[in-house]
């Protein structure tokens, strides 16, 4: 046990002694030890420490677990994960900060053991828990999840349903079991899907939601009801987010508007949809093909866009139009060149200088 967590412990203990107030504070306060990387878990623990520090709260964020730090800036400076970050400038101890490259390594699950926590909370984490780890809290571990469970198990729940096309979606409180994200659903929350939202926006809402929903169920989750009352996952109607690869980026204007629109929405922050063009000087008939990150589209309203040949990709109302299967058109909004700022579909189509589009 580090010694800044013996300190605390300590005075915790020395400080019931002196009077009844602080004995039935400290007794009462049950461990709780939180999970969790990117900026949306920072969304959960901020919901956990302003309810821990209510007069009639049952527990207190005993430590936090998160991803080493990283290399994230193009300077190449290591820094610590969002979470991380965030739980620094809000005053938590540094000390009280674990982050293990694996869940199940001896020196980190020894310090868990010695939190003797009540409960693990996990969001967003990004790392697999070992049974060695599931074992350690007395109350289990419960896990935020965005998405609708069994719908979405696995690391890309969010994109996946927006590649999908969904209207509906939601989160869901549920036990960890070794089983990728299958233990059983103590609660969930639905929301209807704006056709036009991105995969950062939502997920942030869900976590939004998820913390709610988290602060809600904790008495239940602390005096054992909601072990009793959560709800096994009928595994036949479970489906698979799988983690999105670079690869998969790239948007072939082959497939219908509505994939692609989808898919921009769900890459959108990361990786990313790009798409390659053809510039044409038809002064000279010099062709330059040019790579695009695509940013922000609609599905057009219309249908039958033509321009003088069937690959042209033409501006229509302040918007680029690009055919695509099925005799629909895709119209993108925003747009980036290599190294470039995001423009506007019209402060693109301005910089052309009256050369031509086509679609690769």
């Amino acid at each position: 046990m580090n010694s800044s967590l013996m300190l605390r412990r300590c005075f915790c203990f020395q400080s019931s002694t002196s009077s009844s107030s602080s004995l039935s504070f400290c007794s009462k306060k049950k461990p709780l030890v939180f999970l969790g990387s990117p900026q949306v878990s920072a969304t959960v623990l901020d919901a956990l420490l302003c309810a821990s520090t209510a007069p009639d709260s049952l527990f207190e964020v005993a430590a936090i677990v998160t991803q080493p730090p990283s290399r994230r800036n193009r300077g190449g400076k290591v820094m610590p994960s969002p979470l991380a970050q965030y739980a620094l400038d809000r005053g938590f101890s540094s000390d009280l900060i674990f982050t293990p490259e694996k869940a199940g390594e001896d020196m980190f699950l020894s310090n868990l053991k010695a939190l003797d926590p009540e409960l693990c909370i996990t969001a967003a984490y990004g790392n697999i828990l070992p049974s060695k780890f599931l074992n350690i809290p007395l109350l289990g571990t419960v896990n935020i999840h965005p998405s609708l469970l069994p719908l979405y198990r696995g690391a890309a729940p969010v994109q996946r349903a927006l590649q999908d096309g969904v209207k509906e979606t939601g989160v869901s409180l549920a036990f960890t079991v070794r089983a990728l994200d299958a233990g059983p659903v103590i609660t969930c929350e639905r929301l209807e899907v704006d056709e036009q939202i991105k995969a950062p926006d939502l997920l942030e809402l869900l976590f939004s939601e998820g913390s709610k929903l988290l602060i809600r169920e904790l008495p239940s989750i602390f005096d054992g009801s909601a072990r009793v009352k959560a709800q096994p996952q009928d595994d036949s109607k479970a489906t698979l987010a799988p983690k999105i690869c670079p690869e998969e980026s790239w948007l072939s204007f082959d497939e219908e508007a509505l994939v692609l629109h989808n898919k921009v929405r769900a890459f959108a922050g990361w990786p990313g949809t790009r798409a390659k063009i053809v510039v044409i000087d038809e002064k000279n008939g010099h062709q330059n093909i040019v790579e695009l990150k695509i940013i922000t589209t609609r599905v057009c309203g219309h249908r039958n866009i033509q321009g003088n040949e069937v690959d042209d990709i033409t501006f229509v109302k302040g918007v680029l139009v690009f055919p695509c299967g099925g005799n629909t058109a895709l119209e993108v909004l925003e747009l980036q060149l290599p190294g470039k700022k995001v423009y506007s579909a019209a402060a693109f189509w301005n910089g052309l200088r009256g050369q031509k589009l086509k679609k690769l």
